[in-house]
């Protein structure tokens, strides 16, 4: 490791993040507040940082749920 370079690993066990992880639309997704908690950021902080790096994601990668899709999850 470089000089004045530091790494944070964090080992989250398998069955915490598969529980994290619905099939919704034919595709496997996290909900945002689920990546903010895993990332330790607000939710709000995560989806700013999406929107003003979208040239580094693809297309699908961010979609809203339909009220019903979200009532289902609750």
């Amino acid at each position: 490791m470089e000089k004045g370079t530091q790494t944070n690993a964090v080992s989250i066990p398998d069955e915490v993040l598969m529980n994290k992880i619905y099939f919704i639309r034919g595709q496997k997704v996290m909900l945002d507040s689920d990546l903010a908690e895993l990332y330790e950021v607000e939710t709000k902080a995560l989806k700013q940082a999406v929107k003003r790096n979208m040239d580094i994601f693809p297309a699908h990668f961010m979609f809203e749920l339909k009220e019903e899709e979200f009532k289902t999850l609750r």
